[in-house]
């Protein structure tokens, strides 16, 4: 089955740059030969990842580390919860063991359960926290195309627009890991589209940083998203390797104040015209603007206090910096 998978990347793949990790990455991805393209790589890092997965978790340990997995980044006593982006207590988990009386949340398994092999099952980098009646109204079912918000599709199931490319980067890890194959949850294609077209956010890099810890492999895909468009083909997805880096900035610094902010504006100190876009840490566009010498301020009073991305463009390049809302 996983021959199928590459009989279109002799074409896509030519042209592809290498890959290279940032500083902090380096020693993690050290074996893994990023020259390598199509099923060469997915081979090469299948290997790495297995091998880099140390601590096998059983399905009943997850409560030790999916809500530390799970956190609200703008309340540590939260989670956020799978297709609805709701931020609730995380002492709400269901279960027998949990002595709080009220219990609105279970675990979702994003690939079904009913469909894997018993050591995926504990593998944290598909379990999210999930409303205990949403989980129910997915089921097992697969997923397919759709917009805008969660939704029901009968006999499949859309995550919404906002997960749509963290759901596609938890199967490609599965598909990687342990050879689960897509058909079963919905399409290779589906799952490179929804990869391209959903960015990794915040969220997603932590959860990412979390389970490392707690298991020893890391979510490549969520490292960079674009290691999937170089196996498989597709559309493009987001080179987090090569675009987001503050070295494509030339030389200069941009300044950004104050930061964290209290008041209702935003300065900026560059020089030249930037592109500017703020993500909550779901990763949802939430602001755009634009600044130059004659106007080097956006008015953010829309911005409910929080942590966001602020993501600056220009004909330099691009760099990102967090940003605090007070």
């Amino acid at each position: 089955m996983k021959q199928s998978y590459f009989l279109f990347l002799l074409v896509t793949s030519l042209g592809f740059g290498q890959l290279t990790p940032p500083a902090e990455l380096q020693v993690y991805y050290s074996d893994v030969d990023f020259n390598l393209t199509g099923a060469q790589l997915y081979d090469d890092l299948a290997v790495e990842t297995i091998a880099k997965h140390t601590t096998l978790l059983a399905y009943s340990e997850r409560h030790d580390y999916l809500y530390d997995a799970d956190e609200d980044l703008s309340n540590a006593a939260n989670v956020i919860l799978m297709y609805t982006g709701e931020s609730r207590s995380d002492d709400e988990w269901l279960s027998g063991n949990n002595p709080n009386v009220t219990q609105t949340f279970n675990t979702e398994h994003v690939y079904p359960q009913s469909l894997i092999g018993n050591t995926a099952k504990g593998d944290l980098h598909h379990l999210r926290s999930c409303d205990i009646s949403i989980n129910s109204d997915r089921g097992s079912n697969p997923f397919a195309a759709g917009s805008g918000a969660y939704e029901n599709l009968g006999t499949a199931w859309f995550p919404g627009d906002e997960w749509k490319g963290d759901v596609a980067r938890m199967i490609m890890y599965l598909n990687l890991r342990y050879t689960e194959p897509f058909e079963d949850v919905g399409s290779l294609a589906l799952f490179l589209q929804w990869n391209a077209d959903d960015p990794v956010s915040p969220f997603e890099e932590n959860r990412n940083s979390v389970i490392s810890a707690a298991q020893g492999v890391r979510n490549p895909f969520i490292d960079n998203p674009y290691i999937a468009t170089v196996i498989w083909g597709g559309p493009a997805a987001q080179d987090s390797w090569n675009t987001l880096s503050v070295a494509d900035i030339d030389q200069e610094t941009i300044k950004v104040f104050p930061n964290p902010v209290s008041g209702n504006k935003i300065y900026f100190e560059y020089g030249k015209s930037i592109e500017i876009s703020i993500y909550d840490v779901l990763g949802k566009l939430v602001l755009k603007s634009s600044v130059s010498n004659t106007m080097n301020n956006v008015d953010i009073s829309s911005l409910r206090e929080g942590i966001y991305i602020l993501k600056m463009k220009s004909d330099s390049g691009t760099t990102t910096k967090k940003l605090i809302r007070q």
